[in-house]
């Protein structure tokens, strides 16, 4: 700690009854012209020895706050859905890297200032702005730089990344990888989500409970809206050609949403994101599980929005914390009804990333409707890197986590976690080419940290460097 980063320094927070470890929080500007807009970011350097790398999260919406990755997924602890308290997280991002939570774009969470973006390259800009003064502050320069997140920042994660390495200054954007978890990389709407929906939800009816009639209505709008075909014709190894753009008109051929709707009919808990969630609707200090069903009420208060925790983390008062908040974009057009009038990451940014790094991680759980496998497998074939579109060869090979690098045993040990080595068996499916690594994560929701944390902690083992196999 050093008297620029000590107003930012975290010493406790309210319910957490442990030692939190070392942690800052807080606002830093944009521009240091312009101290009206601003980003809140968490940052907690490594646990043991001093690492040379910085890994940034980013959640998704758009308008969502990384202080729900912080908090429930990557942390140094964690207090997750249904449970009573905080705990260490065994998992825990921190205990490979240093680690950086920031709520963007201006808009999202403890974040202010004008909205001013209608673009990725804007929020782009200003993230890079704001890094450059947070490392100026905390006194870093020369770290190997790690931009992650899931979802929306599918799109924020590659143009982010490219904004780095395009500054060509590796003394304070030395960009090495990059990882997405379930993200809106392609046409999502389209191609991530409807095209493939018929197949999963018919895979996952036992989970999903819909009965035999509404099951066949939804397999007639698969075939009638060319969706049968056209899985037939571009999902396949090596890719078939380049796939057509997303119809004007698709509104009577949204099978993801008729599916989502009647299972909160069969299940009045249904959660598109996790869909094996079950009743009862499990509480959440962030608020997210409990907003899924509108009839329910909150069961916990929001954490992030109480004063003693809002003073403890050096967050605006006057700001009423949701986890999803917004607008983070100017005018409509875009994505979700925003601005964001941005090319769709496959086109040009992605290819950029993965051919200059040679280190990008792409994954989807198998038990998210919201972006599903088969719909992101769909839009990496539509994406030519290093010379050929899509890959060569289907993804086959096992994911298998038997035991752990011993080198990080001890540093669960040193957390008070006992066994936690014990093999887990197969998880999930990998394969790599051409500098993206793909990741098909087994028994997972949409939030892959949270809901399948040891397949995570391996996917940014393969990121920072340290395993050349999931």
């Amino acid at each position: 700690m050093t008297p620029e980063t000590e107003p930012f320094r975290v010493e406790s927070l309210p319910e957490v009854n442990f030692d939190i470890g070392e942690m800052y929080a807080g606002q830093i500007p944009i521009s240091t012209n312009d101290t009206s807009r601003n980003l809140y970011f968490v940052f907690e350097p490594t646990v043991g020895a001093p690492v040379d790398t910085v890994t940034i999260w980013l959640n998704g919406g758009p308008g969502c706050s990384s202080l729900e990755g912080f908090f429930q997924e990557n942390g140094r602890f964690i207090w997750s859905w249904a449970m009573y308290q905080p705990q260490i997280n065994p998992y825990s991002w921190v205990n490979l890297t240093n680690v950086l939570w920031v709520e963007q774009p201006v808009g999202t969470g403890f974040s202010q200032g004008k909205v001013t973006a209608t673009s990725e390259e804007e929020i782009a800009e200003d993230f890079a702005g704001f890094f450059l003064n947070f490392q100026k502050t905390f006194g870093i320069k020369n770290f190997k730089i790690f931009v992650t997140g899931e979802s929306y920042a599918g799109r924020y994660v590659p143009y982010i990344s490219a904004n780095f390495l395009d500054k060509n200054d590796t003394e304070h954007f030395d960009l090495k990888g990059a990882l997405m978890y379930d993200p809106v990389i392609g046409s999502y709407d389209y191609i991530q989500e409807q095209v493939v929906a018929y197949p999963f939800i018919e895979e996952n009816n036992n989970m999903i409970g819909l009965n035999k009639s509404y099951l066949a209505t939804l397999e007639s709008l698969h075939e009638t809206c060319g969706y049968k075909d056209y899985i037939e014709k571009y999902l396949t190894f090596p890719a078939s050609g380049i796939q057509p753009v997303t119809p004007d008109n698709f509104d009577d051929c949204r099978i993801s949403g008729m599916a989502e709707e009647a299972g909160f009919k069969v299940n009045p808990c249904f959660n598109s994101y996790e869909i094996n969630t079950q009743c009862p609707m499990p509480s959440d200090p962030l608020g997210f599980a409990t907003d899924l069903a509108s009839s329910y009420p909150l069961l916990t208060p929001i954490y992030f929005d109480r004063e003693d925790v809002k003073k403890a983390m050096h967050a605006p008062m006057d700001v009423a914390w949701q986890e999803c908040s917004g607008p983070v974009f100017v005018g409509d057009g875009g994505p979700e009804g925003e601005g964001d009038l941005s090319a769709d990451p496959i086109q040009s940014v992605l290819p950029y990333i993965i051919e200059k790094t040679q280190r990008v991680l792409v994954s989807n759980a198998d038990l998210d409707l919201v972006i599903i496998t088969a719909g992101t497998l769909l839009a990496i074939q539509n994406m030519t890197w290093g010379g050929t579109l899509g890959f060569t060869a289907k993804p086959a090979t096992d994911i298998v986590i038997t035991l752990p690098d011993l080198q990080y045993a001890q540093i669960f040990a040193d957390n008070g976690i006992p066994g936690w080595d014990e093999p887990q068996g197969t998880m999930g499916v990998q394969h790599f080419e051409r500098g993206l690594m793909w990741a098909q994560t087994f028994l997972s929701g949409h939030m892959q940290p949270q809901f399948q944390p040891r397949s995570a902690y391996r996917h940014l083992q393969w990121v920072l460097g340290m395993i050349e196999e999931l």
